[in-house]
This record gives structure tokens, sequence and C-alpha cells, in this order.
């Protein structure tokens, strides 16, 4: 098997992203972009998608964090996308739920080739420290729209904003994990019965 590491970047007026991407970690994760909360929960998922990410990140966080969470959204979206390639020989999908205390979220993925983002979460207040929960879905949506993946999002429950965020990023991972492992039957195969994504 290839590698699938890819080092990816975007710079614009508003921000300047660096990363490199290891499909094929071990859950590692060095991360800067002067977000603390989006920080953490970029290493739970690294720490259950078992992928190493390596992000540098700079925006104009004097406006707000909508630039910079977004942009980290699209570069990794596009790394997905480049280095699954032409998607031979994995599952393609992927879900978990996973639990936290009161808080319970599932995330299904499908590196499908066709971006969508289905986002059902109600957060119970507004920001989580200084970080603007609802910029969540901006992440989400950029990298949907960058890696091409079929993404649905659902808060089952929940009382604790930290919580339900801490679940969908989380779920988020073990999703990953799952969708771009191999199926070793299959390892010579595109995953659709188009033989194209």
């Amino acid at each position: 098997m290839a590698m699938r590491i890819i080092k990816e970047s975007r710079k614009t007026k508003e921000t300047d992203i660096k990363l490199t991407l290891n499909l094929d970690g071990n859950g590692e994760s060095n991360l800067n972009a002067n977000l603390p909360f989006l920080e953490h929960m970029l290493d739970q998922t690294t720490r259950y998608s078992s992928i190493d990410l390596d992000l540098k990140a700079e925006g104009d966080l004097q406006i707000d964090a909508h630039h910079t969470v977004e942009d980290i959204g699209i570069t990794l979206g596009v790394a997905f996308d480049k280095a699954l390639g032409d998607k031979k020989g994995i599952n393609r999908f992927g879900y978990a739920y996973i639990p936290l205390d009161e808080a319970l979220s599932r995330v299904v993925i499908d590196f499908s080739g066709r971006p969508g983002l289905t986002y059902n979460v109600t957060y119970p207040r507004a920001r989580v420290g200084e970080f603007d929960i609802e910029l969540l879905s901006e992440f989400f949506q950029g990298f949907s729209n960058h890696s091409k993946a079929t993404i649905h999002i659902d808060n089952i429950r929940g009382k604790n904003a930290h919580h339900i965020a801490e679940t969908i990023f989380k779920s988020f991972g073990k999703a990953i994990k799952m969708a771009i492992s191999f199926d070793e039957k299959n390892i010579n195969k595109i995953p659709s019965t188009k033989e194209f994504l």
C-alpha cells in the first residue's frame, strides 16, 4: 500500500493554514491554531481515528474565529480527498455512536465523492469558554465540501455544550477510522457499483 500522507496549505487574505495528514498514523496530533477548544476537539478526532495531524493555522482572530475555523475544515477536507486518491480498497462508509456522561451523538460518513452535510445539533449555550460553538458547523461544512463526503451528524441527547461537541468529534474520528480502513477482501476494488467515486 502506498503511504497516505499529504501536505496541504491554504493561504488567503484572511487565513494561512498549513497541515500534514497521515491517514495511517497512530492518532498523534500537533495542533497550533490559537483556538484551544477547537484544538481539543481535533485532538479527539485524531486520537479516535488513528490519523496523524500536524496543523498550524493563523487567521484574523481579531475579527472572530469564523474564517480560521472554516478554512481549517476546508484544508483538512482537501487533504483527505487527495490522500484517499481513487479510494480503491477502502470501506468507504463509517459510523459511530459515542457517549460522554449525559451526552450521546452519532456521526455517519460516506466518502462518496458527493459532498453533503446534515447537521442536527442544538447547543444549550452559545459559547464554550471563548469559543463560538456555532462555528463547529462551519468546520464540518468546509470538510464535507472539500473531502467530497456525505456526513450526517446528530446529537441524540445532551445538556452540556462541551460534552455534546466532544461526543461529535469523537464519533467523527471513529467513523473516519471505519471508512478509511481497508476491506481486505476487496482491496483492489473501488467501493461503488459504478466503479468510480
